[in-house]
């Protein structure tokens, strides 16, 4: 059975690139234009490798405002200035970390954050909001905890985390953005070659052990491998990436050949419908597998529908963010929701 169109089980390094591009929660599944023509005043983020004069306000290390100069790649934003961070994450990588003045795990979270933006030299922007100043930015993002941070390129969301996490993960986690959009995002690269070229993405052994499993076709052991690392990161979104291409290379490692036919004699057989989208993906449709699931969730309720809602948003993570089949259908699905 041909899997074109898929994701090969490739190198450690492209898998990587692959998977951090993406979060199943978030991934265009956001419409900012709405909260974007709110804006009235707008203005200017600062363009890679340029100047800008950001204020002191937010979380500072030591718990108090204003704790220094900050880099000019770490701005404050607010809803006047909210579409100039829309309109520069055409250029670059823009991370929002969304804040409160109130949050303590904040002020651990965000001079990390803050660190690493000054080191990317313009490759991305930190763009801090305070969700107590600016409701409506953390409302289009449904924000329901503080420190939430946000990846946002070409205007859309493509990754987001909550809570603190250590900085070599969040280094992986940038490093694997950058890795990801660095050919569809001009300023990314412009900026490295200012500085001398990318930064290598360190190695992780965990991911490294679990994609040798992959490649020798060991899926279980490789979902395990993956899942481990959830068990002690739950919000690394590179794992859970990976542990949805394991699983789905299992699946659909011995597919009946009738499977889509038995599906089709039997639209209201979730398992069927299911195993059926399956195999569309693996040969190489995903946009009919994306249907039939939408359908599906269109036609149920209840566990039903938890079940096909979660198995699309599965195959959502087979594939790049910005894939047009990915948007179309993540639009389509929130209609069938809603």
């Amino acid at each position: 059975m041909t899997r074109s169109n898929m994701p090969s089980r490739q190198s450690a390094e492209t898998a990587r690139a692959q998977q951090a591009a993406l979060s199943s929660a978030f991934a265009g599944a956001v419409d900012l234009s709405g909260l974007a023509r709110q804006a009235q005043q707008p203005t200017a983020a600062p363009a890679p490798g340029g100047s800008g004069a950001p204020s002191g306000n937010g979380p500072a290390g030591d718990g108090s405002a204003g704790a220094g100069p900050r880099s000019p790649f770490v701005i404050d934003v607010d809803e006047a200035s909210f579409q100039s961070v829309v309109e520069a994450s055409s250029e670059v990588l823009v991370v929002i970390d969304l804040w409160a003045t109130w949050c303590e795990p904040c002020k651990q979270l965000s001079p990390v954050l803050e660190k690493l933006a000054a080191e990317g030299g313009g490759a991305w922007i930190l763009a801090k909001v305070d969700i107590d100043a600016n409701p409506r930015i953390a409302q289009a993002f449904g924000v329901q905890s503080v420190p939430t941070v946000v990846a946002l390129a070409a205007g859309q969301p493509v990754d987001a985390f909550a809570g603190v996490q250590p900085e070599p993960q969040l280094r992986q986690w940038v490093s694997g953005l950058l890795s990801a959009l660095r050919d569809k995002l001009p300023g990314i690269k412009a900026a490295e070659d200012a500085m001398g070229g990318p930064v290598p993405e360190p190695e992780d052994p965990r991911f490294t052990a679990a994609e040798e499993l992959l490649a020798d076709a060991k899926f279980a052991e490789a979902a395990a491998a993956y899942q481990a690392i959830l068990d002690a990161e739950p919000g690394n979104a590179q794992a859970a990436a990976a542990l949805a291409q394991a699983e789905f290379f299992g699946r659909t490692a011995d597919l009946p050949d009738d499977a889509v036919a038995k599906a089709d004699a039997a639209p209201d057989d979730v398992p069927a419908q299911l195993l059926a989208a399956d195999a569309e993906a693996a040969a190489g449709n995903p946009k009919a597998a994306f249907d039939r699931l939408i359908n599906g969730i269109r036609r149920t309720s209840g566990d039903e529908r938890t079940q096909l809602r979660e198995h699309l948003v599965s195959l959502f993570g087979l594939y790049p963010a910005d894939d047009p089949q990915v948007i179309a259908a993540r639009r389509a699905l929130a209609a069938a929701l809603y």
